[in-house]
Protein backbone atom coordinates (compact mmCIF):
# COMPACT_ATOMS: atom_id res chain seq x y z
CA UNK A 1 0.00 0.00 0.00
CA UNK A 2 1.27 3.53 -1.01
CA UNK A 3 1.83 6.24 1.47
CA UNK A 4 -1.41 7.97 0.37
CA UNK A 5 -3.37 5.07 -0.13
CA UNK A 6 -1.94 4.18 4.15
CA UNK A 7 -3.27 7.76 4.87
CA UNK A 8 -6.95 7.16 3.73
CA UNK A 9 -7.04 3.23 4.03
CA UNK A 10 -7.04 0.15 7.30
CA UNK A 11 -6.88 -3.18 6.22
CA UNK A 12 -10.09 -5.09 8.68
CA UNK A 13 -8.48 -7.02 11.34
CA UNK A 14 -11.46 -6.39 12.95
CA UNK A 15 -10.43 -3.42 15.52
CA UNK A 16 -12.79 -0.98 16.57
CA UNK A 17 -13.79 2.08 14.63
CA UNK A 18 -16.21 4.58 14.19
CA UNK A 19 -19.95 3.37 12.35
CA UNK A 20 -20.76 5.47 9.37
CA UNK A 21 -24.73 4.63 8.99
CA UNK A 22 -25.62 5.68 5.26
CA UNK A 23 -29.22 5.93 5.63
CA UNK A 24 -31.86 6.49 2.78
CA UNK A 25 -35.30 7.66 4.66
CA UNK A 26 -36.88 4.40 4.92
CA UNK A 27 -33.73 2.92 6.71
CA UNK A 28 -33.54 5.80 8.65
CA UNK A 29 -37.11 5.03 10.09
CA UNK A 30 -35.78 1.41 11.03
CA UNK A 31 -32.53 2.88 12.58
CA UNK A 32 -34.35 4.88 14.81
CA UNK A 33 -36.69 2.14 16.15
CA UNK A 34 -33.14 0.72 17.79
CA UNK A 35 -32.05 3.81 19.15
CA UNK A 36 -32.93 5.12 22.43
CA UNK A 37 -31.68 7.67 24.97
CA UNK A 38 -29.39 10.36 23.93
CA UNK A 39 -28.56 9.68 20.17
CA UNK A 40 -32.99 9.48 19.39
CA UNK A 41 -32.80 12.49 20.87
CA UNK A 42 -30.11 14.08 19.44
CA UNK A 43 -31.26 13.33 15.89
CA UNK A 44 -34.69 14.57 16.72
CA UNK A 45 -33.56 17.98 18.13
CA UNK A 46 -31.34 18.45 14.88
CA UNK A 47 -34.32 16.95 12.14
CA UNK A 48 -32.57 15.11 10.26
CA UNK A 49 -34.17 13.60 7.50
CA UNK A 50 -31.56 11.52 5.95
CA UNK A 51 -31.91 13.75 2.86
CA UNK A 52 -29.12 13.02 0.03
CA UNK A 53 -25.85 14.72 1.26
CA UNK A 54 -27.00 15.29 4.90
CA UNK A 55 -24.76 14.87 7.74
CA UNK A 56 -25.01 14.43 11.71
CA UNK A 57 -22.50 13.55 13.74
CA UNK A 58 -23.57 11.61 16.99
CA UNK A 59 -21.59 12.43 19.99
CA UNK A 60 -20.38 10.12 22.94
CA UNK A 61 -21.18 10.53 26.55
CA UNK A 62 -17.87 12.85 26.46
CA UNK A 63 -18.48 15.06 24.04
CA UNK A 64 -16.48 13.27 21.34
CA UNK A 65 -17.80 11.55 18.21
CA UNK A 66 -19.58 7.89 18.30
CA UNK A 67 -21.03 7.23 14.87
CA UNK A 68 -21.73 9.54 11.63
CA UNK A 69 -25.53 9.46 9.82
CA UNK A 70 -24.73 10.12 6.13
CA UNK A 71 -27.98 10.75 4.32
CA UNK A 72 -28.78 8.91 0.91
CA UNK A 73 -32.15 10.51 -0.46
CA UNK A 74 -34.72 8.25 -1.62
CA UNK A 75 -32.21 6.90 -4.48
CA UNK A 76 -28.55 6.47 -3.01
CA UNK A 77 -25.50 7.91 -5.09
CA UNK A 78 -22.85 4.86 -5.47
CA UNK A 79 -20.20 7.48 -4.82
CA UNK A 80 -21.92 9.46 -1.46
CA UNK A 81 -18.90 8.60 0.87
CA UNK A 82 -16.75 10.87 -1.03
CA UNK A 83 -18.50 13.72 0.91
CA UNK A 84 -16.91 12.57 4.41
CA UNK A 85 -13.45 12.63 4.25
CA UNK A 86 -13.14 16.22 3.83
CA UNK A 87 -15.28 17.07 6.36
CA UNK A 88 -14.25 14.61 9.37
CA UNK A 89 -11.85 14.00 11.82
CA UNK A 90 -9.23 12.16 11.41
CA UNK A 91 -10.28 8.96 13.10
CA UNK A 92 -10.90 5.61 11.96
CA UNK A 93 -14.64 4.66 10.66
CA UNK A 94 -16.13 1.57 9.46
CA UNK A 95 -19.38 1.92 6.85
CA UNK A 96 -22.11 -0.30 8.67
CA UNK A 97 -23.21 -3.26 7.20
CA UNK A 98 -26.68 -2.17 6.54
CA UNK A 99 -25.24 0.32 3.86
CA UNK A 100 -27.01 -0.03 0.68
CA UNK A 101 -25.15 -2.70 -1.87
CA UNK A 102 -23.56 -0.19 -4.24
CA UNK A 103 -22.80 2.21 -1.78
CA UNK A 104 -20.95 -0.36 0.27
CA UNK A 105 -19.37 -1.66 -3.08
CA UNK A 106 -18.37 1.56 -4.39
CA UNK A 107 -16.90 3.01 -0.57
CA UNK A 108 -13.18 2.54 -0.91
CA UNK A 109 -13.28 4.46 -4.19
CA UNK A 110 -15.59 6.94 -2.93
CA UNK A 111 -13.56 8.23 0.27
CA UNK A 112 -10.42 7.98 -2.27
CA UNK A 113 -12.01 10.41 -4.63
CA UNK A 114 -13.38 12.84 -1.62
CA UNK A 115 -9.87 13.64 -1.06
CA UNK A 116 -8.99 15.08 -4.85
CA UNK A 117 -8.19 18.62 -5.37
CA UNK A 118 -6.50 20.32 -8.47
CA UNK A 119 -3.93 22.68 -7.14
CA UNK A 120 -1.28 22.85 -9.56
CA UNK A 121 -1.79 26.48 -9.64
CA UNK A 122 -3.01 27.50 -5.90
CA UNK A 123 0.13 29.29 -4.47
CA UNK A 124 -0.45 27.47 -0.79
CA UNK A 125 -0.64 23.88 -1.58
CA UNK A 126 0.28 22.54 1.88
CA UNK A 127 -3.15 22.19 3.44
CA UNK A 128 -4.26 19.39 1.19
CA UNK A 129 -1.06 17.63 0.74
CA UNK A 130 -0.13 17.52 4.48
CA UNK A 131 -3.39 17.31 5.30
CA UNK A 132 -4.50 14.17 8.15
CA UNK A 133 -6.99 12.17 6.49
CA UNK A 134 -9.63 10.05 8.25
CA UNK A 135 -9.17 6.56 7.71
CA UNK A 136 -11.53 4.05 6.38
CA UNK A 137 -11.47 0.53 7.63
CA UNK A 138 -11.53 -1.87 4.38
CA UNK A 139 -11.92 -5.10 3.10
CA UNK A 140 -11.44 -4.36 -0.46
CA UNK A 141 -8.56 -5.37 -2.41
CA UNK A 142 -6.85 -1.91 -2.08
CA UNK A 143 -4.04 -2.51 -4.62
CA UNK A 144 -6.42 -2.89 -7.50
CA UNK A 145 -8.28 -0.01 -6.05
CA UNK A 146 -5.07 2.42 -5.67
CA UNK A 147 -4.54 1.32 -9.93
CA UNK A 148 -8.17 2.59 -10.38
CA UNK A 149 -7.67 6.03 -8.14
CA UNK A 150 -4.11 6.89 -9.74
CA UNK A 151 -6.08 6.33 -13.06
CA UNK A 152 -8.82 8.94 -12.44
CA UNK A 153 -6.21 10.94 -10.41
CA UNK A 154 -4.60 11.46 -13.76
CA UNK A 155 -7.00 11.55 -16.05
CA UNK A 156 -8.21 14.30 -14.12
CA UNK A 157 -5.07 16.33 -13.69
CA UNK A 158 -4.38 16.55 -17.56
CA UNK A 159 -7.85 17.51 -17.85
CA UNK A 160 -7.67 20.25 -15.73
CA UNK A 161 -4.48 21.73 -16.70
CA UNK A 162 -4.99 24.67 -19.22
CA UNK A 163 -3.65 24.68 -23.00
CA UNK A 164 -1.03 26.69 -21.97
CA UNK A 165 0.79 24.17 -20.13
CA UNK A 166 -0.74 21.01 -21.64
CA UNK A 167 -0.28 21.18 -25.54
CA UNK A 168 1.02 18.62 -27.27
CA UNK A 169 4.83 18.82 -26.15
CA UNK A 170 3.28 18.20 -22.60
CA UNK A 171 1.23 15.45 -23.82
CA UNK A 172 3.88 13.27 -25.29
CA UNK A 173 5.97 13.94 -21.88
CA UNK A 174 3.05 12.51 -20.00
CA UNK A 175 3.45 9.41 -22.28
CA UNK A 176 7.18 8.88 -21.63
CA UNK A 177 6.38 9.07 -17.87
CA UNK A 178 4.32 6.31 -18.03
CA UNK A 179 6.13 4.71 -20.36
CA UNK A 180 9.47 4.69 -17.91
CA UNK A 181 7.26 4.01 -15.43
CA UNK A 182 6.06 0.60 -16.59
CA UNK A 183 9.38 0.01 -18.86
CA UNK A 184 6.53 0.55 -21.97
CA UNK A 185 8.24 0.94 -25.60
CA UNK A 186 7.34 4.59 -26.81
CA UNK A 187 7.82 6.37 -30.13
CA UNK A 188 6.79 9.69 -31.27
CA UNK A 189 6.59 11.22 -35.04
CA UNK A 190 6.92 14.94 -34.89
CA UNK A 191 5.41 17.49 -37.72
CA UNK A 192 6.39 16.71 -41.22
CA UNK A 193 7.32 13.08 -40.43
CA UNK A 194 3.73 12.66 -40.11
CA UNK A 195 3.58 12.89 -44.02
CA UNK A 196 6.59 10.75 -44.45
CA UNK A 197 5.00 8.33 -41.84
CA UNK A 198 1.65 8.19 -43.55
CA UNK A 199 -0.86 10.21 -41.00
CA UNK A 200 -1.87 13.44 -43.14
CA UNK A 201 -5.16 14.09 -41.51
CA UNK A 202 -2.91 15.07 -37.82
CA UNK A 203 -0.93 16.44 -39.76
CA UNK A 204 -3.27 18.43 -41.38
CA UNK A 205 -5.60 19.39 -38.55
CA UNK A 206 -2.15 20.32 -36.16
CA UNK A 207 0.03 21.49 -38.71
CA UNK A 208 -1.25 25.53 -38.08
CA UNK A 209 -0.21 25.45 -34.27
CA UNK A 210 3.19 27.35 -32.69
CA UNK A 211 3.71 23.55 -31.31
CA UNK A 212 3.99 21.18 -33.69
CA UNK A 213 1.13 17.68 -34.29
CA UNK A 214 2.81 14.72 -33.23
CA UNK A 215 1.23 10.48 -32.72
CA UNK A 216 2.53 9.27 -29.25
CA UNK A 217 3.04 5.28 -29.73
CA UNK A 218 3.02 3.37 -26.09
CA UNK A 219 3.49 -0.64 -26.58
CA UNK A 220 3.56 -3.02 -23.49
CA UNK A 221 3.39 -6.62 -22.58
CA UNK A 222 4.35 -9.56 -24.24
CA UNK A 223 4.25 -10.09 -27.82
CA UNK A 224 2.16 -13.24 -27.70
CA UNK A 225 -0.90 -11.96 -25.32
CA UNK A 226 -3.89 -10.89 -26.79
CA UNK A 227 -3.57 -7.53 -28.18
CA UNK A 228 -5.56 -4.60 -26.72
CA UNK A 229 -5.51 -0.97 -28.32
CA UNK A 230 -5.93 2.16 -26.80
CA UNK A 231 -6.36 5.49 -28.77
CA UNK A 232 -7.19 8.67 -27.32
CA UNK A 233 -8.18 12.07 -29.16
CA UNK A 234 -5.38 14.93 -27.52
CA UNK A 235 -7.04 18.12 -29.52
CA UNK A 236 -5.13 19.80 -26.42
CA UNK A 237 -7.12 23.12 -27.68
CA UNK A 238 -9.92 23.53 -29.81
CA UNK A 239 -10.87 27.27 -31.67
CA UNK A 240 -12.87 25.56 -34.04
CA UNK A 241 -10.02 26.17 -37.05
CA UNK A 242 -10.97 28.91 -39.75
CA UNK A 243 -14.93 27.96 -38.75
CA UNK A 244 -13.67 29.58 -35.74
CA UNK A 245 -15.64 28.79 -32.70
CA UNK A 246 -17.95 31.70 -30.38
CA UNK A 247 -15.90 32.51 -27.11
CA UNK A 248 -18.25 31.16 -25.31
CA UNK A 249 -17.83 27.89 -26.55
CA UNK A 250 -14.23 28.06 -26.42
CA UNK A 251 -14.39 28.47 -22.92
CA UNK A 252 -13.66 24.50 -21.94
CA UNK A 253 -11.96 23.31 -25.63
CA UNK A 254 -8.78 23.07 -22.69
CA UNK A 255 -10.93 19.70 -22.43
CA UNK A 256 -10.97 18.55 -25.91
CA UNK A 257 -7.96 16.13 -25.27
CA UNK A 258 -9.81 14.18 -23.03
CA UNK A 259 -9.93 11.24 -24.96
CA UNK A 260 -6.27 11.49 -24.94
CA UNK A 261 -6.34 11.43 -20.85
CA UNK A 262 -8.74 8.49 -20.80
CA UNK A 263 -6.43 6.51 -23.28
CA UNK A 264 -2.86 7.41 -21.39
CA UNK A 265 -4.72 7.06 -17.65
CA UNK A 266 -6.17 3.71 -18.53
CA UNK A 267 -3.54 2.57 -20.24
CA UNK A 268 -1.21 3.09 -17.10
CA UNK A 269 -4.28 0.86 -14.83
CA UNK A 270 -3.94 -1.87 -17.07
CA UNK A 271 -0.05 -1.51 -17.15
CA UNK A 272 0.18 -1.14 -12.88
CA UNK A 273 -2.70 -3.85 -12.78
CA UNK A 274 -0.66 -6.43 -15.03
CA UNK A 275 -2.85 -7.66 -16.82
CA UNK A 276 -1.64 -9.86 -19.23
CA UNK A 277 -2.39 -7.89 -22.67
CA UNK A 278 -0.12 -6.87 -25.70
CA UNK A 279 -1.40 -3.03 -24.60
CA UNK A 280 -0.86 -0.15 -27.19
CA UNK A 281 -2.27 3.28 -26.60
CA UNK A 282 -1.92 5.77 -29.45
CA UNK A 283 -2.59 9.41 -28.69
CA UNK A 284 -3.15 12.09 -31.80
CA UNK A 285 -1.64 15.23 -30.06
CA UNK A 286 -2.71 18.61 -31.67
CA UNK A 287 -4.03 22.13 -31.46
CA UNK A 288 -6.48 23.25 -33.85
CA UNK A 289 -5.29 26.79 -34.16
CA UNK A 290 -5.09 28.92 -37.47
CA UNK A 291 -2.48 30.07 -39.37
CA UNK A 292 -1.67 30.86 -42.68
CA UNK A 293 -1.03 26.95 -43.09
CA UNK A 294 -4.58 25.99 -41.72
CA UNK A 295 -6.67 23.27 -43.18
CA UNK A 296 -9.38 24.83 -45.01
CA UNK A 297 -13.58 24.15 -45.55
CA UNK A 298 -13.73 22.66 -48.76
CA UNK A 299 -10.63 21.11 -48.62
CA UNK A 300 -10.00 17.56 -49.73
CA UNK A 301 -7.11 15.73 -47.23
CA UNK A 302 -5.95 12.36 -48.08
CA UNK A 303 -6.25 9.63 -45.27
CA UNK A 304 -3.77 6.67 -43.70
CA UNK A 305 -6.25 4.13 -45.29
CA UNK A 306 -6.00 5.84 -48.89
CA UNK A 307 -9.37 7.20 -48.16
CA UNK A 308 -10.19 10.93 -50.26
CA UNK A 309 -12.24 13.33 -47.01
CA UNK A 310 -14.19 16.79 -48.01
CA UNK A 311 -13.55 18.72 -44.97
CA UNK A 312 -17.17 20.00 -44.27
CA UNK A 313 -16.25 22.13 -41.33
CA UNK A 314 -12.78 22.43 -39.51
CA UNK A 315 -14.35 22.63 -36.05
CA UNK A 316 -14.90 18.50 -36.89
CA UNK A 317 -11.02 17.81 -35.97
CA UNK A 318 -10.92 14.99 -33.56
CA UNK A 319 -12.26 13.00 -36.01
CA UNK A 320 -9.90 13.56 -38.50
CA UNK A 321 -7.10 12.70 -35.96
CA UNK A 322 -8.78 9.41 -34.95
CA UNK A 323 -9.34 8.08 -38.51
CA UNK A 324 -5.45 8.06 -38.88
CA UNK A 325 -4.90 6.10 -35.91
CA UNK A 326 -7.75 3.73 -36.44
CA UNK A 327 -6.48 2.77 -39.82
CA UNK A 328 -2.44 2.52 -38.12
CA UNK A 329 -4.69 0.35 -35.30
CA UNK A 330 -6.34 -1.75 -37.41
CA UNK A 331 -3.10 -3.19 -38.87
CA UNK A 332 -2.20 -5.42 -35.91
CA UNK A 333 -5.65 -6.86 -36.01
CA UNK A 334 -6.38 -6.17 -32.14
CA UNK A 335 -8.20 -8.16 -30.06
CA UNK A 336 -10.13 -5.18 -29.16
CA UNK A 337 -9.53 -1.59 -30.44
CA UNK A 338 -11.24 0.98 -28.11
CA UNK A 339 -11.36 5.07 -28.86
CA UNK A 340 -11.97 7.59 -26.45
CA UNK A 341 -12.81 10.79 -27.64
CA UNK A 342 -14.76 14.30 -26.46
CA UNK A 343 -15.94 14.37 -29.97
CA UNK A 344 -19.64 15.75 -30.71
CA UNK A 345 -21.76 18.44 -29.02
CA UNK A 346 -24.83 15.51 -30.38
CA UNK A 347 -23.75 13.05 -28.11
CA UNK A 348 -24.40 16.07 -24.66
CA UNK A 349 -27.77 16.54 -26.68
CA UNK A 350 -28.66 12.78 -26.59
CA UNK A 351 -27.60 11.76 -23.36
CA UNK A 352 -26.73 14.74 -21.46
CA UNK A 353 -23.28 15.32 -19.76
CA UNK A 354 -23.17 12.08 -17.30
CA UNK A 355 -23.58 9.47 -19.61
CA UNK A 356 -21.47 8.43 -21.86
CA UNK A 357 -22.86 6.76 -25.35
CA UNK A 358 -20.67 3.70 -27.11
CA UNK A 359 -20.91 2.68 -30.10
CA UNK A 360 -19.88 -0.94 -31.64
CA UNK A 361 -20.78 -3.59 -34.16
CA UNK A 362 -19.57 -6.40 -31.73
CA UNK A 363 -22.76 -7.21 -29.77
CA UNK A 364 -20.73 -9.66 -27.44
CA UNK A 365 -18.42 -7.01 -26.41
CA UNK A 366 -21.46 -4.68 -26.17
CA UNK A 367 -22.84 -6.92 -23.51
CA UNK A 368 -19.55 -7.67 -21.40
CA UNK A 369 -19.03 -3.68 -21.09
CA UNK A 370 -22.83 -3.10 -20.18
CA UNK A 371 -22.50 -6.16 -18.02
CA UNK A 372 -19.08 -4.27 -16.83
CA UNK A 373 -20.75 -0.38 -16.75
CA UNK A 374 -23.86 -1.47 -14.43
CA UNK A 375 -20.97 -3.57 -11.86
CA UNK A 376 -19.16 -0.33 -11.30
CA UNK A 377 -21.93 2.03 -11.51
CA UNK A 378 -20.17 3.62 -14.23
CA UNK A 379 -22.93 5.57 -16.72
CA UNK A 380 -22.48 4.10 -20.20
CA UNK A 381 -24.98 3.39 -23.07
CA UNK A 382 -24.75 1.94 -26.33
CA UNK A 383 -26.08 3.86 -29.09
CA UNK A 384 -26.23 2.10 -32.87
CA UNK A 385 -24.73 2.32 -35.82
CA UNK A 386 -27.44 2.80 -37.83
CA UNK A 387 -26.63 1.90 -41.64
CA UNK A 388 -29.35 4.31 -43.00
CA UNK A 389 -27.56 7.44 -41.97
CA UNK A 390 -24.47 6.47 -43.88
CA UNK A 391 -24.94 8.08 -46.95
CA UNK A 392 -25.69 10.92 -45.03
CA UNK A 393 -21.87 11.32 -45.44
CA UNK A 394 -21.55 11.09 -49.43
CA UNK A 395 -19.45 13.63 -51.50
CA UNK A 396 -19.74 14.39 -54.73
CA UNK A 397 -16.12 15.45 -55.35
CA UNK A 398 -13.89 12.89 -52.56
CA UNK A 399 -15.22 9.66 -51.05
CA UNK A 400 -16.69 10.81 -47.91
CA UNK A 401 -17.38 14.19 -46.65
CA UNK A 402 -16.44 14.14 -42.88
CA UNK A 403 -19.46 15.49 -41.35
CA UNK A 404 -23.32 14.90 -41.83
CA UNK A 405 -25.33 16.72 -44.59
CA UNK A 406 -28.44 16.63 -41.68
CA UNK A 407 -28.16 18.64 -38.54
CA UNK A 408 -29.45 15.37 -36.98
CA UNK A 409 -27.89 12.31 -35.24
CA UNK A 410 -24.69 14.19 -35.20
CA UNK A 411 -23.20 11.61 -32.56
CA UNK A 412 -24.18 8.25 -35.17
CA UNK A 413 -22.94 9.94 -38.11
CA UNK A 414 -19.43 10.80 -36.44
CA UNK A 415 -19.48 7.37 -35.46
CA UNK A 416 -20.27 6.14 -38.85
CA UNK A 417 -17.33 8.22 -40.15
CA UNK A 418 -14.87 6.67 -38.13
CA UNK A 419 -16.02 2.87 -38.44
CA UNK A 420 -14.44 3.85 -42.34
CA UNK A 421 -11.36 3.10 -41.23
CA UNK A 422 -11.45 0.29 -38.96
CA UNK A 423 -11.02 -3.20 -40.67
CA UNK A 424 -14.34 -4.94 -40.22
CA UNK A 425 -12.61 -7.79 -38.74
CA UNK A 426 -11.95 -5.63 -35.91
CA UNK A 427 -13.88 -5.66 -32.74
CA UNK A 428 -14.06 -1.85 -32.34
CA UNK A 429 -15.76 0.31 -29.73
CA UNK A 430 -15.78 3.93 -29.49
CA UNK A 431 -16.65 6.30 -26.99
CA UNK A 432 -18.00 9.55 -27.33
CA UNK A 433 -17.17 11.40 -24.04
CA UNK A 434 -17.84 14.78 -22.04
CA UNK A 435 -15.01 14.20 -19.87
CA UNK A 436 -16.15 17.05 -17.50
CA UNK A 437 -18.49 16.97 -14.54
CA UNK A 438 -20.43 20.17 -15.11
CA UNK A 439 -22.31 20.22 -11.61
CA UNK A 440 -20.29 19.44 -8.44
CA UNK A 441 -21.55 15.54 -6.84
CA UNK A 442 -20.22 13.49 -4.58
CA UNK A 443 -16.49 12.17 -5.42
CA UNK A 444 -16.94 14.13 -8.37
CA UNK A 445 -15.72 18.05 -8.70
CA UNK A 446 -16.75 20.32 -11.21
CA UNK A 447 -13.92 20.12 -13.53
CA UNK A 448 -12.36 17.09 -15.74
CA UNK A 449 -13.88 13.31 -15.41
CA UNK A 450 -12.31 9.89 -16.62
CA UNK A 451 -15.40 8.82 -17.99
CA UNK A 452 -16.09 5.41 -19.27
CA UNK A 453 -12.54 4.42 -17.56
CA UNK A 454 -14.17 2.52 -14.74
CA UNK A 455 -16.04 0.66 -16.89
CA UNK A 456 -13.34 -0.48 -19.82
CA UNK A 457 -10.91 -0.95 -16.99
CA UNK A 458 -13.60 -3.63 -15.07
CA UNK A 459 -14.19 -5.52 -18.92
CA UNK A 460 -10.61 -5.72 -19.23
CA UNK A 461 -10.35 -7.22 -15.47
CA UNK A 462 -12.75 -9.42 -16.37
CA UNK A 463 -11.20 -10.44 -19.78
CA UNK A 464 -7.40 -10.71 -19.21
CA UNK A 465 -7.39 -10.76 -15.54
CA UNK A 466 -6.37 -13.51 -13.35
Amino acid sequence: MSQFMSKLFIQDNGKPARLIYALTPETFEAWKEKQAGPHLAWVETTHFTAAAGSTLILPDETGGLAAVLLGLGDRPDPLALAILPDMLPPESYRLDGGAPREVADMAALAWALGTYCFERYKSDKSENKNKQWPRLVCSADIAACEHLIAAVFLARDLINAPACDMGSEALQAVGEEIAEAHGADISVIVGDDLLRENFPMIHAVGRAASQAPRLIDIQWGAKDAPRVTLVGKGVCFDSGGLNLKPGNHMDLMKKDMGGAAIALALGQAVMASGLNVRLRVLVGAVENAIGPNAFRPGDILQSRKGVSVEIGNTDAEGRLVLADMLALASDDNPDVLIDFATLTGAARVAMGPEMVPFYTHDDGLANELSTAAVAVYDPLWRLPLWPGYDNWLDSTIADVNHISSSPMAGSITAALFLSRFVESTVSWVHFDVYAWNMKAMPGRPIGGEAQALRGVLRMLETRYGD
